[in-house]
């Protein structure tokens, strides 16, 4: 009897593990890169076409985690650092109760860096975390997830996840 709880405790284990780890792999013909999803709680609700140049992902709900990546052309030279802070002091520090977080190195598939705010949408303590990956020295790659700060905060080892396969066609 005990070998066979045994048994049924390794196979639960086992299917829990495979269930855990599945990734889906997301590319379309409109775009030059592909990623992996690391949950099947991400899914595209929006495509690249003639009127949107880029692509959007949920994780459950908008509000439990909402990526969006953009491809942005710049001048020669600019790092990912400096189109980072120029979109903080562009954009973002114009949202309500924008509070700058830390910027940070981010290595992938492509590098870059990583950073993070805080804001209020609708009253709720949001949360953000964008990653600017370095495809050239024209192209800067930018993945911004949103969501409420404290399930946003519970998904990072996706977030990262999703920005470490990031990679071009």
């Amino acid at each position: 009897m005990r070998h066979l709880i045994a048994f049924f405790v390794l196979m639960f284990v086992v299917a829990s593990c495979s269930i855990a780890t599945a990734q889906e792999a997301y590319t379309s013909d409109q775009v030059d890169y592909a990623i992996e999803l690391p949950s099947s709680m991400w899914r595209v609700i929006s495509e690249p076409d003639a009127a949107h140049e880029h692509a959007e992902f949920i994780y459950g709900e908008r509000l439990d985690g909402y990526l969006q990546i953009r491809k942005e052309v710049v001048d020669a030279g600019t790092t990912p650092s400096d189109l980072a802070r120029r979109d903080q002091d562009q954009k973002l520090r114009f949202l309500p109760g924008f509070v700058e977080g830390k910027e940070e190195k981010f290595s992938g598939r492509l590098n870059g860096v990583t950073i993070s705010y805080e804001f209020i949408k609708t009253g709720k303590p949001m949360m953000g975390r964008i990653y600017y990956l370095q495809a050239d020295n024209r192209t800067i790659y930018a993945l911004r997830f949103t969501g409420l700060r404290d399930k946003l905060a519970r998904i990072r080892n996706q977030t990262d996840a999703i920005a470490r396969s990031f990679k071009l066609k």
